[in-house]
């Protein structure tokens, strides 16, 4: 029997609905099984799924935000605003403060939750790959790196969802993709930009001793919310496994900020992930 991967997939800011990853999953397991069949006639899938729906956490109190800014009076460009005031009311919600219960631990806790789903149905010990778009990546960024560096940032719900499994321990993290990742902006919170998590974790060779990973950060030159990362300094440069450019959206959209939306079933985008699960499948499964 071959080892699957966990794949987790982690919306970004804004409205979201729990099917959000839908089309996206369709589409990578379409073409990863199709390659899986051709490349090393491999019959049966290699995928398994798990989005990560954090914006319930966020959900009622947005919802009166907007009403109550629409009520305040008449605004223009309404849609290019909607879509920066619910980017900047997820990113501001989402900052750690010293109360007790506060967003960020609720935030992560829904991701240690996910993990823990991903961990029964892929396996304790399969390999994770995160496919992150905009907070999204953020989210992921700062819940590994409070894994891997920092655990009194772990807060009480956060812990509580973990049964600390390798795949929960971020031990198996593989693959990073950031998709139109703002993680340049929140660099600024740190002196030097700060410090990046590892990918692979260290700890991967203990489980998959042949297995390379990679973080990969996409990003469209026309999203003014995706930024390349390995310039921020030295840390992020060896971290980062390649910045990629890529130009995603159609016809209203490829030539505009409204193109950060639009990653999640650009083929060139799917394409891009697919080969790095492909490699990882083929090194653990070698």
């Amino acid at each position: 029997m071959t080892q699957k991967l966990a794949v987790a997939i982690i919306h970004g800011a804004g409205s979201q609905k729990k099917t959000f990853a839908t089309k996206m999953i369709k589409k990578i397991d379409k073409q990863f099984n199709k390659r899986l069949q051709k490349d090393m006639n491999v019959t049966e899938t290699g995928l398994v799924f798990q989005p990560v729906f954090w914006s319930s956490v966020f959900e009622e109190e947005e919802k009166v935000l907007l009403q109550k800014l629409q009520q305040g009076g008449n605004l223009d460009y309404h849609r290019l605003r909607q879509f920066t005031i619910e980017f900047l009311a997820d990113a501001v919600a989402y900052q750690p403060t010293s109360f007790r219960d506060h967003n960020y631990d609720k935030v992560h806790s829904v991701l240690a939750q996910s993990l823990r789903e991903l961990s029964i149905k892929a396996g304790p010990q399969a390999p994770l790959c995160v496919i992150s778009h905009s907070l999204g990546s953020v989210i992921a960024s700062n819940y590994f790196y409070d894994l891997q560096f920092k655990h009194s940032n772990i807060g009480m719900l956060t812990e509580e969802m973990n049964s600390h499994t390798p795949l929960e321990k971020s031990e198996t993290l593989a693959l990073f993709y950031t998709l139109g990742s703002p993680l340049a902006l929140w660099s600024l919170r740190f002196s030097d930009f700060g410090h990046p998590v590892k990918i692979p974790a260290p700890s991967i060779n203990q489980y998959y001793p042949h297995l390379k990973g990679g973080w990969f950060n996409i990003y469209d030159k026309d999203d003014i919310l995706g930024y390349p990362l390995k310039a921020l300094n030295n840390k992020y440069d060896r971290a980062i496994t390649k910045d990629i450019q890529v130009n995603v959206g159609g016809i209203f959209t490829s030539w505009n900020p409204f193109s950060h939306l639009q990653y999640d079933t650009d083929e060139a985008v799917i394409k891009l992930i697919v080969d790095g699960l492909i490699k990882t499948w083929q090194s653990v499964n070698r």
